[in-house]
């Protein structure tokens, strides 16, 4: 049996034009499952980043720090039921390139295979529109009463994307490293784009970008329009 080709595509940043992550935080917060105040945790990262005082990153991590402390005590069907509702009004708001890339490459006969720090509840919704084979995100516990413990699930795994890549390979013989692809868009996608054979530095953070160039990585650049290939 031929061996199959595989595509790693990071979400956030990279297909969604934002971050699912943060459009469900907000959500939570607005619909009130979260409480007002959740907003003051991740407020004065989310300021400096709009101000160029400060980075992307560090407004994430203040994201995600904030869902792990208040999804403590939430009902799964809470969760799901604004999951769903993100993706009904987000799910449109996709990179052409990246969209088109995914879609050219699952006619190809690729398997594509999602990968985001966001949690598996929302990014299975928003991954099953575009085709994706497999889906990895972060998987949080449910405890007593379907009700989230707050824990994190193989942390491990999530948190460095070269360990999916190592598993997909290790627990799929049927498919070969031979043509594989990714895409990412900030430096902690290295790892997995450092795991295949055609890696895609996709609007690439200064970091990435600098790295891309030193190791000879295609850069892609989409601004309104119009596609650039660096």
């Amino acid at each position: 049996m031929k061996e199959k080709p595989v595509a790693f595509f990071d979400i956030d940043g990279t297909i969604f034009r934002s971050s699912l992550l943060v459009e469900l935080v907000d959500c939570l917060i607005k619909e009130e499952v979260f409480p007002a105040e959740a907003s003051d945790m991740f407020y004065e990262d989310l300021m400096a980043w709009r101000n160029r005082e400060g980075s992307y990153e560090a407004y994430i991590k203040s994201v995600v720090q904030t869902y792990i402390t208040f999804i403590k005590g939430v009902h799964y069907g809470a969760l799901a039921d604004i999951g769903k509702k993100v993706v009904s009004l987000q799910s449109k708001k996709v990179y052409r390139y990246t969209r088109d890339l995914l879609k050219e490459l699952n006619q190809q006969g690729y398997v594509t295979i999602a990968i985001s720090q966001s949690p598996k509840t929302v990014l299975d919704t928003f991954c099953k529109q575009y085709g994706f084979d497999k889906v990895y995100g972060r998987m949080y516990e449910i405890g007593p009463q379907d009700k989230f413990t707050g824990e994190i699930i193989d942390e491990y795994l999530i948190q460095n994307k070269a360990n999916i890549v190592k598993r997909v390979f290790d627990r799929n013989p049927d498919l070969t490293k031979i043509n594989s692809i990714a895409v990412g868009d900030t430096d902690g996608d290295i790892s997995l784009l450092e795991s295949v054979e055609k890696p895609i530095c996709f609007n690439p953070n200064q970091v990435l970008y600098d790295y891309a160039r030193r190791m000879n990585w295609s850069v892609v650049v989409e601004r309104k329009d119009v596609i650039y290939k660096l």
